[in-house]
């Protein structure tokens, strides 16, 4: 995969292209990541890429060109357009997992009051990763590329990732390390049995736990299977005793 990121504070991706995982696959080539400074693209004398808004208004309005003409100079056929903003749908998971299947991402940041509208034309998406303001777009940009590459084959083992949070629709099951007792604080015996099948079983029902309690608005969007139904109705039972 390829990511292209147009930012006007290039220097904001460093420690982010060169620590973890996000390192290791760009060293492996599973990934290119390349940043471009919209100032370079700027028709205006110092480098200057934001005015002030037709029809009045506060704050300063990044400016058309800039984008227009590196847009095109980074788009091909195999290219998906997004624009980082407050304004796109909200970022999830399988959002995530749509995006890792595409061959070229090409990254928006905005800053000061945003861009102005006529980007619209040239985008293919908006994605919020939040119902707040940011100051720009790099925060967002560097959090849907994290995301993403994570998602990508050889990147991280998939069965690491296909037991993540969200990636099944449901939280993950809590988990345990050594030492087994500390300070009256004790792994569940369950797990320490050895007994698969169980180990297993519970793990799902503690999945489906955690989601009843600390996001039930997560089950909404899932289509149970039987066996889930019958889970949910034993913790909601469990819970009203």
């Amino acid at each position: 995969m390829k990511i292209d990121i147009i930012t006007i504070f290039p220097e904001f991706f460093q420690t982010f292209l060169e620590t973890s995982i996000i390192k290791r696959a760009i060293e492996q080539d599973l990934v290119e990541i390349h940043l471009h400074q919209l100032r370079d693209y700027s028709h205006q004398k110092h480098n200057k890429i934001d005015d002030t808004p037709y029809g009045g208004g506060v704050g300063m309005l990044m400016q058309f060109p800039p984008f227009y003409d590196v847009i095109n100079k980074l788009k091909t056929d195999d290219s998906y357009v997004i624009m980082l903003s407050p304004q796109g749908k909200v970022f999830h998971q399988k959002k995530a997992t749509k995006l890792a299947s595409f061959k070229h991402l090409i990254l928006i940041c905005g800053h000061y009051e945003g861009i102005d509208a006529r980007i619209e034309a040239f985008i293919d998406e908006e994605i919020s990763i939040g119902d707040y303001v940011l100051t720009g777009g790099e925060i967002p940009a560097m959090i849907l590329s994290d995301a993403v590459i994570r998602l990508i084959p050889g990147v991280i083992q998939e069965a690491s990732f296909m037991e993540d949070s969200l990636q099944n629709g449901w939280l993950k099951y809590p988990q345990y390390t050594k030492p087994e007792s500390y300070k009256g604080y004790h792994v569940p015996e369950i797990l320490r049995s050895g007994h698969h099948k169980n180990i297993e079983d519970w793990r799902q029902k503690e999945s489906i736990k955690r989601t009843y309690h600390k996001r039930p608005d997560l089950i909404k969007k899932i289509k149970l299977t039987d066996q889930e139904k019958m889970i949910l109705e034993e913790i909601k039972s469990e819970n009203e005793k």
